[in-house]
């Protein structure tokens, strides 16, 4: 929203708790955006708290520093909480207004019967539209087969089972430049302990991105697991990178091996190059200098 109210016009300061902004992205993805908003003139704050906030004539903020911020108006990105309040959740033994936690088929664990489902933000696994979406086709698998009394497939990547939400959420922030990123990040793998193999580029050397705008910068990163050779987290940053993020995720949920990928040929002058570009540094970067533990 900073992006969007100062391209609008508006004189945006952005007050941020943290060191750093997205901080679940990786870091040179986040770096890139906050160059860009400073870039766009936007007065971004790190490490900075409000303490106090009263309307008058206009927004008057008093800031953890000590400092009084003057403004038109406030914005506050405060998060998501559950509307399960009203759904009579207690005749089932679930508490009303808390997240409604589901197994891989969207079945919603410990009520008799097996025949409440949650999908959506709701259930707290992935809180973004088309991953809302993704689940209710799932669990609409599920509810017809078992009308049928059909037996589930509950294996990884099996018709009934939601594994797309542990290995695969592909998501675009909508930023100049755009970040898009499906599957791990750096600080995912370190967390879970997976040996990866990081390969970076830098997307301003592709032929598509000089067509695409002057100057352009940017930068594509995938995790590879080193003992299967595939692909298991894909980051983009810059320009139009949300259209190469359904190639990343086709990659990763099909564990498309390497040497397939090779064959995979991106058409000249296009961003989508840059798979080649990452392939041929991952075939020339020595194997002591690749892992990311």
């Amino acid at each position: 929203m900073a992006t969007a109210w100062q391209a609008l016009g508006s004189q945006v300061t952005l007050l941020v708790r943290e060191s750093g902004l997205l901080a679940r992205m990786e870091r040179f993805a986040a770096d890139l955006v906050t160059d860009a908003l400073r870039a766009s003139g936007v007065d971004v704050r790190f490490d900075t708290t409000v303490t106090a906030a009263t309307r008058g004539a206009d927004v008057r903020l008093e800031l953890s520093g000590g400092e009084v911020l003057h403004a038109d108006e406030l914005l506050l990105a405060t998060g998501r909480a559950p509307r399960t309040d009203d759904l009579g959740l207690e005749t089932v033994g679930l508490r009303p207004g808390a997240w409604l936690p589901s197994d891989d088929t969207y079945t919603v664990p410990g009520v008799t019967g097996d025949w409440l489902y949650a999908v959506g933000d709701v259930n707290q696994r992935a809180l973004l539209t088309h991953q809302g979406k993704y689940q209710a086709r799932i669990a609409g698998a599920v509810i017809a087969d078992r009308a049928r009394n059909q037996p589930l497939d509950r294996g990884p990547w099996g018709r009934h089972t939601g594994t797309a939400d542990h290995a695969a959420v592909p998501q675009v922030l909508f930023t100049d430049p755009e970040i898009a990123s499906v599957g791990l990040t750096t600080d995912d793998a370190a967390r879970l302990g997976r040996d990866v193999d990081i390969v970076d580029y830098d997307l301003g050397l592709v032929a598509g991105a000089h067509q695409h705008s002057p100057g352009y910068r940017g930068r594509a990163r995938i995790l590879l697991d080193p003992g299967r050779g595939t692909v298991v987290g894909a980051t983009f940053a810059g320009r139009g990178v949300a259209e190469l993020l359904q190639s990343a995720t086709f990659a990763i949920t099909g564990e498309i091996p390497l040497d397939r990928l090779w064959h995979a040929v991106p058409a000249f002058p296009t961003l989508s190059e840059v798979w080649l570009r990452l392939l041929e540094t991952y075939r020339d970067t020595p194997a002591s200098l690749r892992s990311g533990r």
